[in-house]
Formats: C-alpha cells, structure tokens, sequence
C-alpha cells in the first residue's frame, strides 16, 4: 500500500517549482495550517479540508500557463511576484508594482502597466479557470467537498477585493481563511524569519486576512516547519485515518501529474496520457512483468516541465542555447519532485532518464546504455514517438509513417533501443518493424545468412524462400562484400558476433 499524502506532497512540490516560490514552501504552508486549526480547535472535518487545501494550494498552477506567459513573458515568475501582490494597501501594492515584471530587463514599467490594464478583466477568468481546475483535479484526488471548496475560493480575500466571486468575510470558508494566514507567514518567513512572518500577516489583517483568526495566530505555530524531514512530517500530520493505495492503483493519482504537467502548454495537451498509453501497450508486447509501474512512471515523467515557462513551450521559433539549457532542466526537476517523497521514489529515477539516449547523448546526465533501465529505454521511445505524432509550436503532426521513420533513424544512429522502438511503433498501428543490422545488411539478406551458416545449399535457401537460386547468389554476394569476411564459417562468427541468428 501507498501513502497518498505522500504522492500529494510530491504533486505540491511540483506546484512550488510552478509558481516560483521556494521549494518545500507547500509542505510548509500545510504543516502551519494544519497546527493553526488545531490551536483553534478545528474538528476533524475541518482540519482534513485544511490540511488538502493547504498541500495543495497550487494545483491549479498550470492551467493559464500560456496566457500569463504571452502577457508577463515568464509565467513563473509572474505566479512568484502574484503569491505576495497586496491590492488592498494602495502604498504597499505601488511599491510592489514598482518591482514587477524585474524578471524581463528593460521591460519592468511595461510589463506593470499591463497587469494594471488587464487584471480588471483577466483576472477574474484566470482565476475561475484555475479554481475551476483545481476542483476537477481536487475530485479526481477524491478529495472531500469541504477540501474542494476551500480549493475553489484560494483567490479570495477577507476584505471582498479578492477573484473570482468577490466574497466577502464568512463567505469564505473557514479552512480557506486558515490557509491564507499560513501560506503568507511562510511565504514572509523564507525571507525574513518568524518576526517578518508575524508582522506580515498582522499588516494583512482586515484586508486579505481574517482579522479575528490574524488576532489568534502565533509565531509559534512556525515551530513545525523546523521539522528536518518536511514529507514525513506531513505524512504523520494527515488528520484521520491516514489514506493508502494499492500500489496497482496509484496511476489513478498519477494521472494527476500528467493533467498538471500537460497543461503547462498549448501543444502538450494529453502528451502524457499518450505516451503512458504506448509505453504500457509497447511494454506488454514486450512481456514485461509490472505493467503498472511502466504506466505510473509514464503519466509522471513530464511533471518537471512545469518549471520552464510556457512561453519556451509554445514558442514557434528556434530556441537559444539558453533556452535550451532551459528545456534540459525539466527531465532533472521530474526526478527531484518524485525523488523526494517515498511514494514516487520509486518513479523517479526512470522519468528522469526519458531524454537519455543509448550513445549517451542525452539529457540530463549524458546517461549510456548500460546505466539506463529498460523501463526507461522504453519510456525514451515512447515519448519520442508520441511526440512526433503530436502537433507542436514549430510543426504539424506528423504521420504515424513519417515518425516511425524518424524513430528508425535514431534507432540506426545508436540513440533510441531497438526492441523498444519497434515495440512502441507496433503499439501505435505500425506493422512490427524490420530489424536494423550491422554493416546495413537487409532483412533478406540476414535470412539467407542464416540458412547459409547452417549448411543450406543455393537451391534449399531458394526453395525455403521462394526466391530463386541466381537471387539467393545475389544476396550472398551482398553479405561477403558487405561483411568483408568470404568464407562460409568466417560468416557464421560474424553471425555470432552479432546476435544474427535469432531475431
């Protein structure tokens, strides 16, 4: 069995490295909430929804990706400079307007004007799409309605100036309410310790903050976020029975991370489902033994895209040398979100390998054949393929042929393993692929070869193909000339030599 509060805290690390802010800072916002609503006497309903709305706070992180990337250049970097944006103190929200939009040089007034210009009516649809995201999300996670709701209503403020509805005071729920205070006193604390946190979340009071619970908070409460083992202590937190998974099932929770990676661009959507799909297909055409875990890996292995900004993602043009050292960190961040939390530990080695290559020229380690596992040889496949057949940015879909010939040439040139590129283009409608064989010997060629070695005479070759005895000659020919070697037995070593003899 799975802990699910464990594959949620590695969903919430992957919404930190989304919107910006400092990693762990979800786990932290869950532990303080969660130990606020104990001060305050919370029931268990309430806590539960609490510490849910709290770990995740930020599912909905992905879901305006792209537009906040075609309006504010990096979208992560605008969700960091949102977290802390305080409309309700005119001096406050001038100065912070006055370092907005610092993450493009030269562009800093003109990137500010623009949010003052388009928040009025942008705001309130970015902030429905990303609640009502969160609640889709939140209900496939089974979270409970109280959680859901307190997930619907995280844009909200106490003094009414908050998106979507507008609510005012009690209008929003009180698990909400709790999760604002924690999440500012963590956000000030990572700056400026507990005595910014506290200061912080007193000047809030009144306005985004609920000033009778701002009133009852203690610096104190800061005191669980010292834990040295962030994911345990959240794990160990989990109000009620703690909820477990059959390992089988956890890629229901899984998908989870495919819909918030997916949704960090245009051209992504379904990208991993489709190649969780191929590698589960390809992995059982390959009689592999735990087909699940193949499926697992691949509906997480993208999560660490949603650290580059969507404006790379969609782009139409070529990308820059940096831009690209950019796109090789998301295979790396896939591997340390899951590396984190013991419930996709297990993931996380494979779902970073998914860019490695079998030459070792590959991303992000540079990985060769022999340190990449099969599994991931097979995910590395069926990315690709997937990924050809997808629309992107800078081209149209391709065809499943036109791809299978691009997965070919890379199975050729030493980068892509050949069982299991042919296996992955045999699960996407490809009639089973021909073998690629040293020395650019053909498919015919090498069944000759091998009813040659074995003592088969011209005209029995011939008979057992159905080719006649001057074409089996040919094809014999093409072998010695080809191979270098001119004797039958010399043929049979380099037959040997090269694993010709069985398919």
């Amino acid at each position: 069995m799975i802990s699910v509060a464990e594959v949620l805290s590695a969903l919430a690390l992957a919404t930190d490295v989304a919107t910006g802010v400092h990693f762990e800072k979800s786990l932290q916002t869950c532990l303080v909430a969660d130990a606020f609503a104990r001060d305050l006497g919370l029931d268990e309903r309430d806590r539960r929804a609490t510490y849910h709305a709290a770990l995740l706070r930020g599912i909905g992180c992905t879901s305006n990706a792209s537009e906040s990337a075609e309006l504010f250049v990096d979208d992560v970097a605008f969700q960091s400079a949102f977290h802390v944006l305080d409309v309700g103190r005119p001096d406050v929200f001038s100065s912070q307007l006055s370092r907005f939009g610092a993450w493009v040089p030269g562009r800093q007034s003109e990137l500010a004007q623009r949010f003052v210009e388009v928040a009025p009516t942008v705001g309130p649809l970015a902030t429905r799409a990303g609640c009502e995201v969160s609640r889709a999300l939140g209900a496939g996670l089974t979270l409970d309605d109280a959680a859901i709701r307190a997930l619907d209503e995280v844009y909200e403020r106490w003094d009414g100036m908050g998106l979507p509805n507008g609510l005012r005071g009690d209008q929003i729920a009180l698990p909400t309410r709790i999760v604002h205070i924690a999440e500012q006193a963590v956000l000030a604390a990572a700056t400026g310790g507990r005595e910014r946190a506290v200061s912080e979340v007193r000047a809030r009071a009144g306005g985004q903050l609920d000033p009778e619970l701002v009133a009852r908070f203690e610096a104190s409460v800061l005191d669980v976020i010292k834990h040295p083992d962030l994911v345990a202590a959240v794990v160990a937190a989990e109000p009620g029975e703690r909820s477990k998974v059959a390992f089988g099932n956890v890629d229901r929770l899984c998908l989870t991370f495919a819909m918030v990676a997916d949704l960090k661009g245009r051209y992504l959507l379904g990208h991993s489902t489709h190649v969780a799909q191929l590698a589960t297909d390809a992995g059982r055409l390959l009689g592999m033994s735990d087909l699940s875990a193949v499926r697992a890996t691949a509906l997480v292995h993208d999560i660490g895209r949603v650290a580059v900004s969507a404006e790379i993602w969609d782009r139409p043009g070529p990308l820059g040398v940096a831009d690209w050292e950019r796109v090789r960190l998301h295979s790396y961040w896939s591997g340390r979100i899951l590396q984190r939390c013991p419930a996709t530990k297990q993931f996380a080695r494979d779902a970073a390998s998914h860019h490695e290559r079998c030459d070792g020229s590959g991303y992000p380690h540079g990985a060769a054949r022999g340190e990449v596992s099969a599994t991931a040889r097979l995910l590395a496949a069926a990315d690709l393929t997937a990924a050809l057949t997808e629309e992107r940015s800078h081209r149209p879909a391709l065809k499943i042929g036109d791809a299978a010939a691009t997965v070919h040439a890379e199975v050729k040139a030493g980068r892509i393993d050949r069982d299991a590129a042919a296996a992955v283009l045999e699960a996407a409608g490809m009639p089973k692929p021909r073998n690629t064989y040293p020395c650019d010997l053909t498919g015919r060629e090498v069944d000759v070869l091998r009813l040659a070695v074995r003592g088969k005479t011209n005209r029995e070759i011939a008979a057992v193909l159905s080719i006649s005895d001057r074409t089996v000659g040919h094809h014999l020919a093409h072998v010695y000339d080809k191979t270098g070697v001119r004797t039958r037995p010399g043929i049979a070593v380099f037959a040997m030599q090269h694993g010709l003899l069985v398919d």
